[in-house]
């Protein structure tokens, strides 16, 4: 195999990676709107805060997470970070920008970030005085020396999913002590969410760039508001607070207000939710909805625990179909299918309809996002008649359905069998462990499976998944030429009415062509003990705003409080 090869196929097994681990427990623009269940809020408001006595220093937190860290661990070029490890990577790393409250990416640990007038010369100015935690100081070269890494330049990192998402950039120059200048090859009017990149581009300090791959992977070293202190994989990572970290509190003292947090890994929701009642842990996240739509709001309204549920720019959950193989590459039987599932129903029995259902690959608030895609609507009769006129011609309406082996992934894909079945295709449901469900995605042995993704980005980030030449991780494996076109028109152009045209464009094609199944928006949600607060912490530095009520991609750590610690 060509290194060229092989660094594709690295590419495609990372992504793969991050994608999965993100999605194997499935459970599920212009139009932000106010949204709630039966009295359980999804717009990301933190119960308890309006009430809560003034933050106080000090205090252990312990938060569960729902999945424990890839094998990269947090040697971020390399690292496959789903959202656990997103999380805990924003307590020991910072991010050049992070996502604000209007949809856009504000400054964080850059000063600013300026175009040129064509986009393709990006200037990074850093802020002056922040220290890694090993001591030395943040300036252009560490900054460009890590760009770099996360390219694959260089000999000290081989990057998996950063190589591929960043092949737009030509140089990266240090200009002086804090400016880093990036030049692209073609103008990327979007440089600014790619900075943040999910919270995957955290910055590291040159000692873990340089370090052997099991150090880089397992000795943290950020410019974080939380140190590295050890890591029991499988069961505890420990950090304690940065005391020279850089944001200042009202108080006037350095934030983070805790001083120490640990993460424990707890993969089963019911389990984070019990240990969370018996104090076991004081903090938690899950997007497991049934609990958001009863469970959780229970205790909140017992007074047991605070809460935050929001869909807020969020991924979407669907049916991935597999073009290549037959019947799928067949538009009549991706139509038939999509009008087999009825989505409000699915939702109702695997969520208690907790999530909006989904039409198309953008929340709202996203550019792209159409209240009517034009997605097929669920007709049975049209689907069973279809499914007859096809079998007639001789074609084979048996289709694979990949599940991974969790119980709500297990009992999601049971219903879709059921429906699809009651229209007359004969679905064989394969359940896999997460390992070979990934190695199967990889080489493209699948034909319908379960997916969650596009969390709430730029749009421009989704084109590593969606355009169709010569791309490994375009697992559907589609190529369409609408698609393609307004994914490069969108990357370069700066009036924000024509891209916002350009990503409608490819919704509706999405929705005309049948390339997935839309099921719902996926809600997070993060419990905290009724004396926790501050999920989404302070305003952003310099004139940021209020930060971004997502949790889609994890929370800031910097302003959370324990009332009696």
């Amino acid at each position: 195999m060509s290194n060229h090869l092989k660094r594709h196929r690295g590419v495609a097994i990372g992504l793969a990676a991050s994608l999965l681990l993100s999605s194997c427990g499935l459970v599920g623009g212009d139009d932000k709107q106010e949204v709630s269940t039966d009295g359980v809020s999804l717009t990301g408001t933190e119960s308890g805060l309006s009430n809560a006595p003034k933050p106080r220093r000090g205090g252990a937190l312990v938060y569960g997470l729902e999945a424990e860290v890839g094998n990269k661990g947090y040697c971020l070029p390399e690292a496959e970070l789903a959202i656990s490890g997103m999380q805990v990577a924003r307590a020991m790393y910072d991010t050049l920008t992070v996502p604000d409250a209007d949809g856009g990416y504000a400054p964080y640990l850059a000063k600013a970030v300026e175009p040129s007038d064509n986009y393709k010369t990006w200037t990074i100015s850093l802020r002056s005085g922040v220290l890694f935690h090993d001591g030395t100081e943040l300036d252009a070269t560490v900054v460009k020396n890590n760009l770099d890494a996360f390219r694959g330049e260089g000999e000290t990192r081989s990057p998996l999913l950063f190589s591929f998402v960043l092949d737009n950039i030509d140089t990266v120059e240090a200009v002086n002590e804090l400016t880093v200048r990036v030049t692209t090859k073609v103008p990327w009017v979007a440089f600014p969410g790619v900075l943040y990149a999910s919270g995957r581009l955290g910055i590291s300090a040159q000692a873990q760039l340089d370090a052997s791959p099991e150090d880089c992977a397992n000795k943290p070293i950020g410019t974080g508001p939380f140190s590295f202190v050890s890591w029991e994989r499988g069961k505890s990572l420990k950090v304690r607070r940065n005391p020279d970290y850089w944001q200042e509190a009202p108080d006037g003292q350095a934030y983070p207000y805790l001083n120490s947090v640990e993460f424990r890994p707890i993969q089963n929701s019911d389990g984070r939710i019990a240990e969370l009642q018996q104090g076991e842990l004081n903090m938690m996240h899950t997007s497991t909805s049934a609990d958001m739509a009863v469970t959780l709001p229970k205790l909140r309204d017992s007074g047991a625990i605070n809460l935050m549920i929001s869909e807020e720019r969020t991924e979407t959950a669907y049916l991935m179909m597999n073009v290549s193989k037959e019947p799928l590459g067949d538009k009549r039987v991706r139509l038939a299918i999509a009008r087999a599932i009825d989505r409000e129903a699915l939702n109702d029995k695997a969520n208690k309809g907790l999530p909006q259902v989904a039409d198309g690959p953008f929340a709202p608030g996203v550019l792209g996002y159409l209240k009517e895609s034009g997605f097929p609507e669920y007709n049975p009769e049209a689907a069973k008649k279809a499914v007859a006129e096809l079998k007639e011609e001789g074609v084979d309406t048996k289709i694979r359905l990949l599940s991974s082996a969790g119980p709500v992934s297990v009992r999601q894909a049971q219903i879709q069998k059921e429906m699809l079945e009651a229209v007359g295709f004969e679905i064989e449901m394969e359940v896999e462990s997460e390992a070979a469900l990934i190695s199967r995605m990889i080489g493209g042995d699948f034909e319908l499976a379960g997916f969650r993704n596009q969390p709430g980005e730029d749009p421009d980030m989704n084109r590593i998944w969606w355009y169709g030449e010569n791309n490994p991780v375009n697992f559907g494996r589609f190529n369409d030429p609408v698609i393609n076109k307004n994914l490069d028109l969108a990357r370069s152009e700066p009036d924000e009415d024509k891209r916002k045209e350009a990503y409608e464009a490819i919704n509706r094609s999405f929705a005309e062509q049948v390339w997935n199944v839309w099921l719902w928006r996926q809600p997070w949600a993060v419990a905290e003990a009724a004396n926790v607060h501050g999920i989404l912490g302070p305003d952003l530095p310099g004139e940021g705003g209020p930060p971004s009520p997502r949790l889609v991609t994890g929370h800031s750590l910097i302003g959370i409080w324990i009332d009696t610690p």
